[in-house]
């Protein structure tokens, strides 16, 4: 199989993956041909690795070393689930609204984690999915965010999926809105009668690193609720981005799910 031109980080990085992804330990020749590399190449990079803690060899397999081990346990603390997982709790609590945490993709964002009270169980998570800007209130919010250069690709997924970017109700004028305001708001555009706040967290302007959004049923969302759940999300927001950027405790992981 011809050697793919990739740099030595790319090399490295793809067997670590590869280790980690097996089902069972592999040999150096299932590796070299799972990542498209010669078998000395392989064989060379992977003493590399083995000497960095990175893979552990066991006779003719490897699994991953305890470098790897280290560094799972270390992201499991700290990703950023981990960390917003009680600012989501505490948000949900004080709304009695499911809190979802979401981060951009190419030209969507994504669902990563999800706090669901009870009471609203018959409403989707959609955790794990990815979200178009032109139908939910989360990448809205984090296209709004971002710096206008930045923005075409999720216009274009919108407006593959016919929907206007121009005009009234166009996808533009949804931005600008959002922008202006800081927050998203969405009634009932991908499910009848749920309804949406979002709001970014951004730690430095123009690159959102997450958003989150408070989803309940419509009446949830009454012109004379809104101010308060503006402020509860302003404040989530605001004390997520202290988190991330090292200027607040992280808080504890434990509490409500």
């Amino acid at each position: 199989m011809p050697e793919a031109p990739r740099g030595a980080v790319d090399k490295a990085l793809d067997l670590v993956e590869a280790v980690a992804r097996a089902s069972r330990p592999p040999r150096l020749t299932d590796l070299a041909e799972e990542v498209g590399l010669h078998r000395a190449t392989a064989y060379r990079v992977l003493l590399d690795l083995v000497r960095r803690g990175w893979v552990l060899r066991a006779g003719d397999r490897y699994l991953p070393g305890t470098a790897v081990l280290r560094l799972s346990s270390s992201a499991a603390r700290n990703s950023l689930g981990a960390l917003a997982r009680p600012v989501l709790a505490a948000l949900s609590g004080h709304t009695g609204l499911m809190v979802n945490l979401q981060v951009p993709e190419a030209d969507r964002s994504r669902v990563i984690d999800v706090v669901r009270p009870d009471r609203l169980a018959m409403i989707s998570s959609l955790n794990g999915q990815a979200l178009p800007v032109h139908r939910f209130a989360g990448p809205l919010a984090l296209v709004a965010a971002l710096a206008p250069d930045d923005r075409a690709p999720y216009l274009r997924a919108a407006e593959e999926a016919g929907h206007p970017l121009d005009g009234p109700d166009g996808l533009l004028a949804d931005i600008e809105e959002a922008e202006r305001t800081g927050f998203a708001v969405e009634y009932g555009r991908n499910e009848q009668p749920v309804a949406s706040l979002a709001r970014a967290v951004v730690t430095r302007p123009g690159e959102p690193v997450c958003a989150l959004t408070v989803v309940g049923l419509g009446p949830d969302f009454g012109e004379a609720l809104l101010p308060a759940l503006r402020e509860r999300l302003r404040e989530a927001t605001g004390e997520l981005a202290r988190i991330l950027s090292g200027s607040a405790p992280s808080p504890s992981t434990e509490g409500p799910a």
